[in-house]
């Protein structure tokens, strides 16, 4: 019990460090907190561990449904909980800049929840095929599976490029199934079917219905005809009217202003990147000649444009 805790130090030690080491202004509000709410519950459990994981017979047969929320923010031991912590302080910094902090948080709400519920479902398909009821009484916890949600989604908005994954080079859309096999032959003691679960839950949002679900069920609750705080889940968050709107995968809205060189493709189709590289380049071409901002595809020349014109054309300047 002593040596746990001389390790539970160090483990959380060397957390603080690393979040000293990015600077707690680095880190985006969202990211912090649900950092902080880990390593929270894991020094004040909101119940034993056993009664936290989430299992068919726990959640399912006995109706203990709260393992569902309990079961993404507890840990085994120290460990488990800095090495979880540590990626997704990495994952956590990219991706809530990216969606904004109501998005990102609304986003980890519904993974935690989908990916127990996803681990449920094939843990009961694998006690009715092989006829094992040990399947059924497997208990999961911890938040790597989220984890693997996220990591699907990151290699989504930055398609290509390659990964080194202990030593082996491997395109970033296939790293989530290498890492998923990869951890289970060198610590057979972790869930497959938790992070594969977390895999699953990653592309019912990147190619599945999930994200368009999400969209309109943020739409239904915000929607009351005034102005409002909204999650914009394209890239950020801000305040649309009833001129403003969502369009699609990309939002501008007035005031949005994205850090377009930090996010790489922006999340855009590549339709849509070559519809906007093909704008920002009618641009260019038209501050060069002195003309005002043009439609997508032309120009509209004007002596004195008005103010509103000027804000809408400083709103389209990003780096394509």
């Amino acid at each position: 019990m002593q040596s746990r805790q001389r390790g539970s130090h160090l483990a959380l030690l060397l957390l603080a460090s690393q979040v000293l080491q990015v600077g707690l202004d680095n880190i985006p509000p969202g990211t912090l907190a649900v950092l902080a709410l880990n390593v929270y519950l894991f020094l004040f459990p909101a119940a034993p561990l056993m009664q936290a994981c989430v299992s068919v017979q726990q959640a399912y047969w006995h109706k203990d449904w709260r393992r569902l929320l309990l079961s993404p923010l507890h840990h085994v031991d120290d460990w488990h909980l800095y090495f979880n912590m540590a990626s997704f302080l990495w994952k956590g910094r990219g991706l809530e800049r990216r969606l904004g902090g109501p998005w990102f948080v609304y986003l980890l709400s519904v993974f935690s929840l989908l990916t127990g519920l996803v681990y449920l479902v094939l843990e009961a398909l694998l006690t009715e095929l092989t006829q094992d009821q040990s399947y059924s009484k497997e208990c999961a916890v911890g938040f790597s599976g989220v984890l693997f949600a996220l990591k699907v989604l990151n290699n989504h908005y930055n398609p290509g490029g390659a990964t080194y994954v202990m030593g082996l080079l491997v395109p970033n859309r296939y790293v989530s199934w290498v890492e998923l096999v990869l951890i289970h032959v060198t610590s057979p003691g972790t869930s497959f079917i938790g992070h594969l679960s977390g895999i699953l839950v990653g592309l019912l949002y990147t190619s599945g219905p999930l994200k368009s679900i999400m969209k309109t069920c943020a739409d239904i609750v915000t929607s009351n005809g005034s102005p409002r705080t909204f999650y914009n889940y394209s890239g950020t968050s801000g305040s649309r009217g009833t001129s403003g709107g969502f369009s699609g995968s990309h939002q501008s809205a007035p005031g949005y202003r994205a850090d377009h060189s930090a996010s790489y493709t922006g999340g855009l189709t590549e339709e849509e990147q070559l519809e906007e590289a093909i704008r920002n380049s009618l641009y260019d071409r038209g501050r060069t000649s002195q003309r005002g901002n043009p439609p997508p595809y032309g120009f509209n020349v004007r002596e004195e444009p008005s103010a509103e014109e000027l804000r809408w054309r400083r709103l389209r300047r990003f780096d394509s």
